[in-house]
This record gives C-alpha cells, structure tokens and sequence, in this order.
C-alpha cells in the first residue's frame, strides 16, 4: 500500500523544517514559489527534499533559497540537476523590499518551515525569524510538557479514570 503523504491546508507537504520553529521565534511568514529545473519538482512529487541547512537570501532585490537539498531524481539522466544549488524564490517587490528592511533593521534571518505542493506548484512558506535564547528554548519546553500533562489529566478525569 502506498504511504500517504501529510494534508496541510496549503496543499502536500514534501519537507518541513521543525528545528527552525524551536531554533528561531518565527514573526511573520510568507507563500512564495520557487524556481525549480527540470528533474527538481519529480523528486519534489517523490517526497524527497531536506530543509535542515537552508536559509534565504535577498540580493539585488531578488530572494534566493540557499542549501536546500533536493535528491537527483533516480529516473533522470544526464538531464539531472546538482542537489544543493541556489534556487531563486518569487515574490512581489512590494513583499521583497519590505522584507529587505526588516532583515536589515536587526539580528533577523529568513528561514524556509515548509516545501509543498499546490494546485501542481512548489511552493516554500518563508518564516522571518529571529534567534532565540537558550532559556527561551528552556522555557518553551516546559510549558510544552505542562500542556501536556494538563491534557492528559484532563483525558483522565473525562474517561473517569482516577489518578
């Protein structure tokens, strides 16, 4: 039987990169496509891509989705691309020159959380970001296992059962 992939809202998930969301508080996101060649979007189809490296640039007014590994297609050729290659991502100037100031301003980055597939499309969601501490880390993991605990008592006093 054939895995099935993850049902987003925004379409198929091929990638998500869940260390940015515990690495990185996320401020703001954003759908943009990305410009893929030839062998690129039948590996992407396949569920193959990692995000863990990848950022994005802006330069010359242009977005550019760096280190993302995108595996050569097993079926290619000679036709293959290289797996690790800058990949240029769309938007709209208004979009990118603000998001130009907002990264120049202070210590935030562009971080891709997710590749999916849309309507037949790749698209990426880029998150702008900015570096968490590590008690900010510490912090976000505990109150992580209180909601936890606090839904599983909660589970237990609805079925009945006593602690």
């Amino acid at each position: 039987m054939a895995k099935k992939k993850k049902k987003s809202p925004s379409g198929n998930v091929v990638a998500t990169n869940r260390k940015a969301r515990h690495d990185y508080t996320i401020l703001d996101t954003w759908e943009t496509g990305i410009v893929l060649v030839g062998t690129e979007i039948k590996s992407l189809r396949d569920g193959k891509a990692s995000l863990v490296e990848a950022f994005a640039t802006i330069d010359n007014g242009e977005v550019w989705l760096r280190n993302l590994h995108i595996p050569e297609y097993s079926m290619g050729s000679w036709t293959n691309h290289s797996p690790r290659r800058t990949r240029k991502l769309l938007m709209h100037r208004s979009e990118i020159d603000s998001l130009e100031g907002k990264v120049r301003d202070g210590n935030r980055t562009l971080v891709p959380l997710s590749i999916y597939l849309k309507e037949g499309k790749a698209k990426v969601e880029l998150g702008l970001a900015q570096g968490k501490q590590d008690y900010d880390k510490r912090q976000a993991i505990k109150k992580r296992t209180e909601d936890r605990e606090i839904a599983r008592d909660l589970g237990k006093k609805f079925k009945g059962i006593k602690a």
